[in-house]
Protein backbone atom coordinates (compact mmCIF):
# COMPACT_ATOMS: atom_id res chain seq x y z
CA UNK A 1 0.00 0.00 0.00
CA UNK A 2 3.12 2.19 0.51
CA UNK A 3 3.85 4.32 -2.43
CA UNK A 4 5.83 7.50 -0.90
CA UNK A 5 8.92 7.24 1.10
CA UNK A 6 8.07 10.55 3.28
CA UNK A 7 5.85 9.37 5.51
CA UNK A 8 3.75 11.99 6.07
CA UNK A 9 3.32 12.72 2.06
CA UNK A 10 1.99 9.32 2.77
CA UNK A 11 -0.29 10.25 5.75
CA UNK A 12 -1.80 13.51 3.56
CA UNK A 13 -2.19 11.25 0.64
CA UNK A 14 -3.79 8.81 2.61
CA UNK A 15 -6.14 11.18 3.75
CA UNK A 16 -7.10 12.69 0.53
CA UNK A 17 -8.15 9.48 -1.05
CA UNK A 18 -10.78 8.89 2.39
CA UNK A 19 -12.15 12.69 1.53
CA UNK A 20 -12.43 12.06 -1.89
CA UNK A 21 -14.26 8.05 -0.90
CA UNK A 22 -16.56 10.04 1.69
CA UNK A 23 -17.45 12.99 -0.49
CA UNK A 24 -17.93 10.49 -3.61
CA UNK A 25 -20.27 8.41 -1.42
CA UNK A 26 -22.32 11.54 -0.23
CA UNK A 27 -22.93 12.62 -3.19
CA UNK A 28 -24.73 8.77 -4.81
CA UNK A 29 -26.80 9.24 -1.30
CA UNK A 30 -27.55 12.89 -1.98
CA UNK A 31 -28.42 12.03 -5.03
CA UNK A 32 -30.81 8.96 -4.88
CA UNK A 33 -32.56 10.78 -2.41
CA UNK A 34 -33.19 13.72 -4.83
CA UNK A 35 -32.11 16.18 -2.89
CA UNK A 36 -29.12 16.74 -5.21
CA UNK A 37 -28.45 16.39 -8.95
CA UNK A 38 -24.66 14.71 -9.84
CA UNK A 39 -25.32 14.28 -13.21
CA UNK A 40 -25.64 18.41 -13.51
CA UNK A 41 -23.31 21.32 -13.63
CA UNK A 42 -20.21 21.28 -11.01
CA UNK A 43 -21.43 18.68 -8.80
CA UNK A 44 -20.76 16.78 -12.54
CA UNK A 45 -17.70 17.75 -13.00
CA UNK A 46 -17.03 17.14 -9.35
CA UNK A 47 -18.05 13.58 -9.61
CA UNK A 48 -16.39 12.16 -12.98
CA UNK A 49 -13.54 13.89 -11.76
CA UNK A 50 -13.23 11.88 -8.89
CA UNK A 51 -13.93 8.90 -10.82
CA UNK A 52 -10.69 9.61 -13.18
CA UNK A 53 -8.55 9.99 -9.96
CA UNK A 54 -9.35 6.85 -8.74
CA UNK A 55 -8.55 5.18 -12.19
CA UNK A 56 -5.40 7.00 -12.17
CA UNK A 57 -4.88 6.05 -8.29
CA UNK A 58 -5.77 2.24 -8.97
CA UNK A 59 -3.76 2.27 -12.24
CA UNK A 60 -0.54 3.56 -10.40
CA UNK A 61 -0.76 1.25 -7.71
CA UNK A 62 -1.16 -1.85 -10.04
CA UNK A 63 2.07 -1.17 -11.88
CA UNK A 64 3.97 -0.11 -8.61
CA UNK A 65 3.23 -2.93 -6.37
CA UNK A 66 5.90 -6.12 -6.52
CA UNK A 67 3.44 -8.45 -6.28
CA UNK A 68 0.76 -7.77 -9.10
CA UNK A 69 -1.43 -10.85 -8.38
CA UNK A 70 -1.34 -10.22 -4.68
CA UNK A 71 -2.64 -6.36 -5.27
CA UNK A 72 -5.30 -7.66 -8.03
CA UNK A 73 -6.67 -9.76 -4.92
CA UNK A 74 -6.53 -7.49 -1.94
CA UNK A 75 -8.26 -4.26 -4.49
CA UNK A 76 -11.00 -6.50 -5.97
CA UNK A 77 -13.69 -4.06 -4.21
CA UNK A 78 -11.70 -1.04 -5.60
CA UNK A 79 -11.48 -2.05 -8.83
CA UNK A 80 -15.84 -2.30 -8.78
CA UNK A 81 -16.15 0.68 -7.49
CA UNK A 82 -14.79 2.20 -10.32
CA UNK A 83 -17.43 0.65 -12.66
CA UNK A 84 -19.73 3.26 -14.32
CA UNK A 85 -22.41 1.13 -14.68
CA UNK A 86 -24.47 2.76 -12.11
CA UNK A 87 -23.57 4.81 -9.13
CA UNK A 88 -24.19 2.74 -6.64
CA UNK A 89 -21.01 0.76 -7.02
CA UNK A 90 -18.98 4.17 -5.55
CA UNK A 91 -20.45 2.23 -2.26
CA UNK A 92 -17.71 -0.33 -2.82
CA UNK A 93 -14.64 3.12 -2.04
CA UNK A 94 -15.58 2.65 1.62
CA UNK A 95 -13.36 -0.49 1.67
CA UNK A 96 -10.67 1.48 0.58
CA UNK A 97 -11.01 3.82 3.78
CA UNK A 98 -11.31 0.44 6.29
CA UNK A 99 -7.75 -0.49 4.85
CA UNK A 100 -6.07 2.95 5.28
CA UNK A 101 -7.50 2.54 9.07
CA UNK A 102 -6.11 -0.80 9.36
CA UNK A 103 -2.51 0.45 7.49
CA UNK A 104 -2.37 2.69 10.50
CA UNK A 105 -3.93 1.04 13.19
CA UNK A 106 -6.03 3.41 14.08
CA UNK A 107 -9.01 1.16 16.08
CA UNK A 108 -5.10 -0.11 18.26
CA UNK A 109 -4.21 3.49 18.48
CA UNK A 110 -7.70 4.55 20.41
CA UNK A 111 -7.70 1.69 22.50
CA UNK A 112 -9.67 -0.84 20.49
CA UNK A 113 -8.04 -4.47 19.97
CA UNK A 114 -9.30 -4.72 16.60
CA UNK A 115 -11.31 -7.53 16.53
CA UNK A 116 -13.53 -6.02 14.11
CA UNK A 117 -11.03 -5.55 11.46
CA UNK A 118 -9.30 -8.76 11.94
CA UNK A 119 -12.86 -10.38 11.56
CA UNK A 120 -13.90 -8.47 8.61
CA UNK A 121 -10.30 -9.47 6.70
CA UNK A 122 -11.23 -12.95 7.55
CA UNK A 123 -14.84 -13.29 6.15
CA UNK A 124 -13.65 -11.08 3.25
CA UNK A 125 -10.46 -13.46 2.44
CA UNK A 126 -9.83 -15.98 4.36
CA UNK A 127 -13.39 -17.36 3.31
CA UNK A 128 -13.32 -16.47 -0.24
CA UNK A 129 -15.86 -14.25 -0.47
CA UNK A 130 -14.19 -11.69 -2.00
CA UNK A 131 -13.48 -13.86 -5.12
CA UNK A 132 -17.06 -15.17 -5.29
CA UNK A 133 -18.49 -11.37 -4.76
CA UNK A 134 -16.30 -10.02 -7.49
CA UNK A 135 -17.05 -12.67 -10.04
CA UNK A 136 -20.84 -12.42 -9.08
CA UNK A 137 -20.65 -8.78 -9.57
CA UNK A 138 -18.88 -9.18 -13.19
CA UNK A 139 -21.36 -11.47 -14.46
CA UNK A 140 -24.07 -9.53 -13.49
CA UNK A 141 -22.86 -6.59 -14.81
CA UNK A 142 -22.20 -7.94 -18.53
CA UNK A 143 -25.50 -9.82 -18.20
CA UNK A 144 -27.26 -6.65 -17.68
CA UNK A 145 -25.22 -5.03 -20.45
CA UNK A 146 -26.08 -7.97 -23.06
CA UNK A 147 -29.61 -7.68 -22.10
CA UNK A 148 -29.82 -3.63 -22.16
CA UNK A 149 -28.43 -4.00 -25.95
CA UNK A 150 -31.27 -7.11 -27.41
CA UNK A 151 -34.22 -5.52 -25.30
CA UNK A 152 -33.25 -1.68 -25.87
CA UNK A 153 -34.34 -0.96 -21.53
CA UNK A 154 -31.02 1.53 -19.96
CA UNK A 155 -29.03 0.50 -17.94
CA UNK A 156 -30.47 1.02 -14.32
CA UNK A 157 -33.33 -1.49 -15.49
CA UNK A 158 -31.02 -4.25 -17.28
CA UNK A 159 -29.24 -4.51 -13.64
CA UNK A 160 -32.29 -4.64 -11.71
CA UNK A 161 -33.66 -7.60 -14.03
CA UNK A 162 -30.04 -9.00 -13.78
CA UNK A 163 -30.20 -8.74 -10.29
CA UNK A 164 -33.56 -9.67 -9.94
CA UNK A 165 -33.10 -13.05 -11.77
CA UNK A 166 -30.12 -14.03 -10.43
CA UNK A 167 -31.33 -13.84 -6.90
CA UNK A 168 -34.09 -15.81 -8.29
CA UNK A 169 -36.53 -13.15 -6.99
CA UNK A 170 -38.40 -13.01 -10.34
CA UNK A 171 -41.25 -10.26 -9.89
CA UNK A 172 -41.72 -10.58 -13.48
CA UNK A 173 -41.82 -6.83 -14.48
CA UNK A 174 -39.12 -7.35 -16.65
CA UNK A 175 -38.72 -10.33 -19.49
CA UNK A 176 -37.10 -11.40 -22.48
CA UNK A 177 -38.35 -10.72 -25.36
CA UNK A 178 -35.90 -11.78 -28.03
CA UNK A 179 -33.44 -14.52 -28.92
CA UNK A 180 -30.52 -12.70 -27.30
CA UNK A 181 -32.50 -12.06 -24.62
CA UNK A 182 -33.89 -15.10 -23.41
CA UNK A 183 -30.27 -16.55 -24.19
CA UNK A 184 -28.42 -14.25 -21.68
CA UNK A 185 -31.21 -14.94 -19.23
CA UNK A 186 -30.91 -19.08 -19.19
CA UNK A 187 -26.77 -18.08 -18.80
CA UNK A 188 -28.18 -15.94 -15.89
CA UNK A 189 -30.40 -18.32 -14.05
CA UNK A 190 -27.63 -21.14 -14.42
CA UNK A 191 -24.15 -18.98 -14.20
CA UNK A 192 -25.83 -16.66 -11.62
CA UNK A 193 -27.74 -17.89 -9.95
CA UNK A 194 -24.50 -20.90 -9.15
CA UNK A 195 -22.41 -17.95 -7.82
CA UNK A 196 -25.26 -16.55 -5.47
CA UNK A 197 -25.95 -19.65 -4.22
CA UNK A 198 -22.28 -20.09 -3.51
CA UNK A 199 -21.96 -16.40 -1.88
CA UNK A 200 -24.58 -17.12 0.00
CA UNK A 201 -23.26 -20.80 1.65
CA UNK A 202 -20.22 -18.82 2.59
CA UNK A 203 -21.41 -16.41 4.56
CA UNK A 204 -23.71 -18.74 6.12
CA UNK A 205 -20.13 -21.33 6.73
CA UNK A 206 -18.27 -18.80 8.27
CA UNK A 207 -21.15 -17.52 11.00
CA UNK A 208 -21.54 -21.25 12.06
CA UNK A 209 -18.35 -21.87 11.91
CA UNK A 210 -17.37 -18.53 13.78
CA UNK A 211 -19.84 -19.70 16.23
CA UNK A 212 -18.61 -23.53 16.41
CA UNK A 213 -15.13 -22.40 16.87
CA UNK A 214 -16.17 -19.68 19.89
CA UNK A 215 -17.72 -23.09 21.61
CA UNK A 216 -14.54 -24.91 21.14
CA UNK A 217 -12.81 -22.32 22.75
CA UNK A 218 -14.99 -21.47 25.80
CA UNK A 219 -15.04 -25.77 26.51
CA UNK A 220 -11.18 -25.31 26.29
CA UNK A 221 -11.05 -22.63 28.26
CA UNK A 222 -13.16 -24.69 30.73
CA UNK A 223 -11.12 -27.63 30.18
CA UNK A 224 -7.73 -25.70 31.39
CA UNK A 225 -9.83 -23.90 34.18
CA UNK A 226 -10.62 -27.45 35.99
CA UNK A 227 -7.13 -28.66 35.44
CA UNK A 228 -5.34 -25.73 37.38
CA UNK A 229 -8.29 -26.39 39.97
CA UNK A 230 -7.35 -29.48 40.24
CA UNK A 231 -3.90 -29.66 40.79
CA UNK A 232 -4.12 -26.54 43.42
CA UNK A 233 -6.78 -28.91 44.75
CA UNK A 234 -4.66 -31.67 45.06
CA UNK A 235 -1.36 -29.58 46.03
CA UNK A 236 -3.54 -28.28 49.15
CA UNK A 237 -4.35 -31.67 49.83
CA UNK A 238 -0.80 -32.97 50.10
CA UNK A 239 0.10 -29.93 52.08
CA UNK A 240 -2.99 -30.96 54.54
CA UNK A 241 -1.53 -34.46 54.81
CA UNK A 242 1.83 -33.51 55.59
CA UNK A 243 0.85 -31.28 58.43
CA UNK A 244 -1.73 -33.76 59.74
CA UNK A 245 0.72 -36.67 59.80
CA UNK A 246 3.41 -35.50 63.04
CA UNK A 247 0.00 -34.89 64.92
CA UNK A 248 -0.91 -38.35 64.08
CA UNK A 249 2.22 -39.91 65.86
CA UNK A 250 2.23 -37.61 68.75
CA UNK A 251 -1.26 -38.91 69.27
CA UNK A 252 0.15 -42.60 68.83
CA UNK A 253 3.44 -42.54 71.02
CA UNK A 254 0.84 -41.14 73.63
CA UNK A 255 -1.56 -43.87 73.66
Amino acid sequence: MKRFKNKKIELLYSIFIVTLAIASVLLVILDYFNIINIYHGLLFKIYYGIWIFYIIDYVTGFFMAKNKKQFLLDTALDLISLIPAHPIFVIFRLYRVIRIVRYYNIFWKFGWDGKFTGGLHRFIYDTGFIYLFSVSIVILILSALIFAFFEHYNLSTSLWWAITTATTVGYGDIAPQTGGGRCIAVFLMFGGVGFIGLLTSTITDFFTHDSSDATDDKIDKLSTQIEELTKQVNYLQKNVNKKSAPQKRNTKNKN
